[in-house]
């Protein structure tokens, strides 16, 4: 059987930052936990895939070499998802005819180079380009400068084949840079046999650490806070991005998922949205336990 994609097996989108990725495994794993499904075989199965299905993309490193592994092997082992080398997607047949322009296999001389029709080389074929993410922390977001970034991309080896090759470049990122910016590296993607390297696209990840996440171009931060509070009403201490400590206003009935918006509070200025959520507990006391199951006899 095959293995699931990461992604869908915790709910995220494949732009997910590393907070939300690990909010995502949180949740699942607390969910199917075996200590929460007793003897439930088929639950204990999902907690593994969940593990697994972060460990495969809990980093961005881990994401980009995920990404590289998928597209190789769409090209080499047969899928219809799409390769390297751009163009249509199909068997290891239609990925020989592209690298040597013939029927499946080289038609002599140098696959890599040789003389070709100047129509040919007017249209010369473009390399897959490569997606790849850049996390910052908002203190080297603000500041800026030069920073590393590695990922995978296939080139051609001595032997006249394809080869994924791993590659580690710098960037210079202005100061203040917004999260989400994509900027356009040409000739830095995929190489092509007969043609010209695809580019890279890199994308600008902002990180806050837990309980900080993106929501398109807004920031949004947990609240935890007790059902108790979220019921009747009180406030919660709140540390904002900027260190600053507030108290916040809990009004009677607030719903998890409920948000409040604090203007000027967020990245660089933008707005911040907190979002109330339960706090995780690892273990209940006693006299907790108790005031759950009156609780629970009482209809909440």
């Amino acid at each position: 059987m095959a293995k699931q994609d990461p992604y869908s097996v915790l709910g995220v989108g494949r732009n997910a930052s590393d907070v939300e990725i690990k909010r995502a495994f949180r949740k699942k794993a607390r969910q199917f936990h075996p200590d929460r499904n007793p003897g439930d075989a088929s639950a204990e199965a999902k907690f593994k895939e969940v593990q697994s299905s972060y460990e495969s993309i809990a980093t961005a490193k881990d994401r980009n070499e995920y990404e590289q592994q998928q597209r190789m092997s769409s090209m080499f082992g047969g899928g219809g998802g799409g390769n390297p080398f751009g163009g249509g997607g199909g068997g290891m047949e239609d990925i020989l005819g592209q690298m040597f322009g013939g029927g499946g296999r080289p038609r002599g001389g140098n696959p890599f180079g040789g003389m070709g029709q100047p129509q040919q080389r007017q249209q010369r074929p473009k390399g897959a380009d490569i997606s790849v993410s850049l996390e910052l922390t908002a203190e080297q977001a603000e500041q800026g400068g030069q920073f590393p970034f590695t990922f995978k991309r296939l080139k051609p080896n001595a032997a006249g084949t394809m080869e994924a090759a791993s590659v580690t470049l710098r960037t210079r990122v202005k100061a203040g840079v917004k999260h989400g910016t994509t900027s356009r590296l040409k000739g830095q993607g995929h190489d092509h046999p007969e043609g010209v390297a695809g580019d890279v696209m890199l994308t600008i990840r902002i990180q806050f650490g837990e309980g900080r996440f993106w929501d398109g171009n807004i920031l949004v931060q947990e609240v935890p806070t007790p059902f108790s509070t979220l019921m009747l009403g009180g406030k919660v201490k709140v540390q904002l991005p900027s260190n600053k400590k507030i108290m916040l206003t809990v009004s009677p009935e607030t719903m998890v998922g409920d948000r409040l918006r604090i203007a000027g509070a967020g990245y660089d200025g933008g707005d911040l949205e907190l979002e109330f959520v339960l706090p995780d507990y690892d273990e209940l006391s006693e006299e907790q336990v108790k005031a759950l199951e009156n609780l629970k006899n009482s209809g909440l």
